[in-house]
C-alpha cells in the first residue's frame, strides 16, 4: 500500500494571510520612501537579488505540484504589486527632486536686473581714428590692404635689396607659402607696402588728369622684436603724397601741423633729423619736443620720413623725373603711449580691464 506524499511547507512569508500581510509591507514600505536611494534599497529587499519575493520564486519547485501553480501566481502578482509601486514613488520622488531643484535656482524677477558693462574703445584703436580724422581733414584717402605680404611689395618694391637684414628670418615672419612670383610671402613689416599698391592703382589718374597721390595706410605690422617697447604685432600709419610739385617743405608743414593737432598743442618743437632709409632720398627722422609737461625739454623720435626714392617712384608706375613727393611712417602705440602718457607697451596687449577702464 502506497503512503501519501508528505505535504511540504509554503516558502515563509507567502501563504495565507502571511503573505497577504508581506504583499502590504512592500507596498507601504515603498510608498514611504523620501528618498530615490532609499527607494531602490527597498525595492532590493523584496525583487532584488536575494529579495524576499525572489528568493520565494526560487523555492517553488520545492513545493507539492498542486501548489505551485496558486503560489506562483501570487508570487507575480505581488512582484508587479511592487514594480508598480516602486515606478510611481519613483515619478512622484523625481518629481519633487526636479520641483527643488528649480525652486533653489529661482531668480527674483522683482529684483532690479544686472544691467551689462559698458565696453570702450582700445587706446591704440582711438589714435588710429584720430590719425585718419586729421589727415582725412585735409585730403587724405585712407588705404587698407594684406597683412600676408609679397616679398616684391614688402621689400623689393621699396627699394629693399635681396641682402637687407630685414629679410631675415630673425626679423621678419616668414608664411610657409609661397606667391604668385615663387617667392615666399610674409607678414607685412610696416604698411609701406600699400603706399606701392595705392600709387600703382592711381597711377593712371595722376598722369592723365594730374591728380595727386594723398593716402595714409594704417594697419597692422609684424616684426620679430619683443621687450618693453617692442611687440611682435604692433600697429603703424604710412602717409603718402605724390605730385609734382610736393617738396620736403611740404613735408615738414604737414606733420608738424598734424603733432600739434594731434596732442592738442602748439608747445611743442619739431626737428627733422638727417637719417637712412632705402625707400626715401634724403631721409630724416622726425622727433619732438614738448615745451610743458612731464616731457618738457626732452625730445622723442617720433617717425620716420624722407622724399620718396626715385627707384620707389619708378615702382610705382609713375617717371621719377616729372613726380616727386614725400613719405612718412609712425608708431600708433608710440603715439598712443607719449598722448595718454603710459611707460610700458604690454599693456596694450595684456587685456587688463584695470588699465583699459581708464579710456572707456
Amino acid at each position: 500500500m502506497n503512503k501519501p506524499a508528505p505535504q511540504r511547507a509554503s516558502p515563509i512569508g507567502f501563504s495565507g494571510e502571511t503573505s497577504q500581510s508581506a504583499d502590504i509591507d512592500a507596498v507601504f514600505e515603498l510608498s514611504a520612501c523620501n528618498s530615490l536611494p532609499q527607494l531602490d534599497a527597498a525595492k532590493a529587499k523584496y525583487i532584488g537579488k536575494n529579495g524576499i519575493i525572489t528568493l520565494a520564486m526560487k523555492g517553488l519547485s520545492e513545493l507539492a505540484i498542486e501548489n505551485r501553480k496558486t503560489h506562483g501566481i501570487e508570487l507575480n502578482r505581488q512582484r508587479d504589486s511592487v514594480e508598480k509601486t516602486y515606478a510611481a514613488r519613483r515619478q512622484v520622488l523625481e518629481h519633487i527632486k526636479q520641483y527643488d531643484s528649480l525652486a533653489a535656482e529661482a531668480i527674483d524677477v522683482t529684483l532690479p536686473g544686472r544691467g551689462r558693462g559698458q565696453g570702450g574703445i582700445h587706446p591704440v584703436m582711438k589714435t588710429w581714428q584720430r590719425v585718419e580724422e586729421i589727415f582725412a581733414s585735409i585730403g587724405f584717402d585712407v588705404a587698407d590692404g594684406p597683412e600676408i605680404e609679397a616679398d616684391w611689395f614688402n621689400f623689393t618694391a621699396l627699394n629693399n635689396p635681396p641682402n637687407h637684414p630685414a629679410r631675415s628670418m630673425q626679423d621678419t615672419f616668414y608664411v610657409d607659402m609661397n606667391g604668385t612670383d615663387g617667392l615666399p610671402l610674409l607678414l607685412r613689416t610696416h604698411t609701406s607696402p600699400m603706399q606701392v599698391r595705392y600709387a600703382r592703382m592711381h597711377a593712371a589718374d595722376v598722369m592723365a588728369q594730374g591728380k595727386p597721390i594723398k593716402v595714409i595706410a594704417p594697419g597692422r605690422t609684424y616684426r620679430v622684436d619683443s621687450d618693453a617697447t617692442h611687440s611682435p604685432m604692433f600697429h603703424q600709419v604710412e602717409g603718402l603724397w605724390i605730385a609734382e610739385d610736393i617738396s620736403f617743405a611740404d613735408l615738414k608743414g604737414v606733420y608738424t601741423d598734424f603733432l600739434r593737432r594731434f596732442f592738442e598743442t602748439n608747445e611743442l618743437q619739431v626737428r627733422f633729423r638727417p637719417s637712412y632709409f632705402p625707400f626715401t632720398e634724403p631721409s630724416a627722422e622726425i622727433d619732438m619736443k614738448f615745451e610743458s609737461g612731464p616731457l618738457k625739454g626732452k625730445w622723442l623720435e617720433i617717425s620716420g620720413s624722407g622724399q620718396v626714392h626715385p627707384s620707389v617712384v619708378k615702382n610705382f608706375g609713375l617717371d621719377p623725373e616729372k613726380y616727386i613727393g614725400f613719405a612718412f611712417g609712425s608708431g600708433l602705440e608710440r603715439l598712443t603711449m607719449l598722448r595718454y602718457g603710459i611707460g610700458d607697451l604690454r599693456l596694450f596687449f595684456e587685456g587688463d580691464l584695470r588699465f583699459l577702464k581708464q579710456f572707456a
